[in-house]
C-alpha cells in the first residue's frame, strides 16, 4: 500500500456535509445546466470577438448554414464566412476541449496524490509533453506515426515524466504528496531545461520561434481535421471515464485504507489514472502548447460549486475549464489586437493570484 501524507487531504466544502443527496444532485443539475448555457454563449462570443468584430447574428447564421442549411442561401461575404467557420469556430472548439481536458486531469491528480496544489503543470506532466512535442517539431521525431507524430511524441514525454516523478517520489520507500509535488517540480524544471537545450541545438530559427511561442500556449493553429477530432475523442472519453470512476476517486482522495476497505486497489487505480492523465495532457499540449494553472484553479471552483463528490465535480470542472479557456483566448486575441498574446500568459495572470490565496488558506488552516 502506498502511504500518503494525511495532512494533504482534499478540500471539502460545507455543502457536502449539510446537503442531502437529493439536494446535492439538484444543486449539481442547476450548475450543470447554467454552465451549459454559459458555455454556449461563450462559444458564440469567442467566435464573434477578435481583431475583426463579427456580429453575433452573423455567427449564428454562418453556423446554422453550415450545419443545418438554415438559412439555405448565403447572404454574407466569403471572407466573413471564412473568418467564422474556418478560423474562429475550430479555435473556440479547441479551447473548449483543452480547457475541459486540463480541468478534469487536474481534478484526477488532486485526488490521486491527495493534495490541493497538484495539477499537470506542477507535477511535470506538461513539461514532459512539451519536451516530446518540441523534439517532434525541431528534429522530426515521428516515431513512425506520420501526422500523429506530434501527439505521440507528446504522449511519450508526458508518460515518461509521470513515471519519473513517481519513481523519484518512491525512492525513499514511502510516497507522500509532498514528495510527489517536490519530485514533480524538480522533474518539470529538468525537462524545461531539456526543451530549452533542444531549441538552442536546433538549426531551424523558424522552428525555434514556433516552439517558444507554442510553449507559452496558443490556439492559433486550430483547424478542422484529425488533430481536432483526436482531441475531442480523448477529452470526452477522459471526462466520461473519470465521471464513471467518481466514487473510486472519492475513496482514493480520502485515503488508501478507505479505498482498500471499499474494494478499490489504490496502486492499480493510480496507475490507470496516470496513463489516462498522460494521454489527455499529451493530446491537449500537442494541440495548444503548455498552458498552466487551469488544472489547478478549476477543480477548486468546481468543488466549491457542487461539493467534493467526483461524480458531480468532474463534469462541472470540465464545463468551467472550457469556459475559462474560451475567455482566456478571447483576451489573448483582443487585448493587444492585432497582435496575439500567448494564452499561457493569460491563464498565469488568473492562476498565480489564486495559488497565492490558496497557499495562505492552507497556512491558516494548518495554524
Amino acid at each position: 500500500m502506498v502511504a500518503l501524507d494525511p495532512t494533504a487531504s482534499h478540500e471539502h466544502t460545507g455543502s457536502d456535509a449539510a446537503d442531502s443527496p437529493d439536494h446535492a444532485r439538484r444543486r449539481a443539475r442547476r450548475w450543470t445546466l447554467g454552465l451549459l448555457v454559459g458555455l454556449g454563449l461563450s462559444m458564440i462570443a469567442g467566435t464573434a470577438l477578435g481583431a475583426v468584430y463579427v456580429p453575433f447574428s452573423s455567427v449564428l447564421e454562418v453556423i446554422g448554414h453550415h450545419l443545418f442549411l438554415v438559412p439555405a442561401e448565403q447572404t454574407w461575404s466569403g471572407p466573413r464566412d471564412s473568418i467564422i467557420w474556418d478560423v474562429r469556430l475550430p479555435r473556440v472548439l479547441l479551447a473548449t476541449l483543452v480547457g475541459a481536458g486540463l480541468a478534469v486531469t487536474g481534478t484526477a491528480l488532486q485526488a490521486m496524490v491527495r493534495n490541493l496544489l497538484a495539477d499537470p503543470y506542477l507535477l511535470g506532466v506538461n513539461s514532459g509533453a512539451s519536451t516530446g512535442a518540441a523534439a517532434a517539431i525541431l528534429f522530426g521525431v515521428t516515431l513512425g506515426l506520420g501526422e500523429h507524430a506530434l501527439s505521440a511524441s507528446a504522449f511519450v514525454g508526458a508518460l515518461a515524466a509521470s513515471v519519473l516523478v513517481y519513481a523519484v517520489a518512491r525512492s525513499a520507500g514511502r510516497v507522500t504528496s509532498t514528495r510527489l509535488l517536490l519530485a514533480g517540480v524538480a522533474v518539470g524544471y529538468a525537462l524545461q531545461a531539456v526543451t530549452s537545450f533542444l531549441i538552442f541545438a536546433s538549426d531551424s530559427a523558424e522552428g525555434a520561434r514556433s516552439v517558444m511561442f507554442w510553449l507559452l500556449g496558443s490556439l492559433a493553429l486550430a483547424a478542422w481535421g484529425q488533430p481536432l477530432t483526436l482531441a475531442a475523442v480523448v477529452v470526452l472519453v477522459t471526462v466520461a471515464v473519470l465521471t464513471v470512476l467518481g466514487r473510486r476517486l472519492d475513496a482514493l482522495a480520502v485515503g488508501d485504507e478507505t479505498a482498500l476497505a471499499l474494494g478499490v486497489s489504490p496502486e492499480r487505480l493510480r496507475t490507470a489514472l496516470l496513463v489516462l492523465v498522460a494521454l489527455c495532457v499529451a493530446v491537449v499540449v500537442s494541440a495548444a502548447g503548455s498552458i498552466g494553472f487551469v488544472g489547478l484553479v478549476v477543480p477548486h471552483l468546481a468543488r466549491r460549486a457542487v461539493g467534493a463528490a467526483h461524480v458531480r465535480a468532474v463534469p462541472v470542472a470540465a464545463l468551467m475549464g472550457a469556459i475559462l479557456l474560451i475567455w482566456a483566448d478571447i483576451g489573448a486575441r483582443v487585448l493587444l489586437a492585432p497582435q496575439e498574446i500567448p494564452i499561457g500568459i493569460i491563464t498565469a495572470v488568473v492562476g498565480a493570484p489564486f495559488l497565492l490565496i490558496l497557499v495562505r488558506r492552507l497556512q491558516a488552516t494548518a495554524a
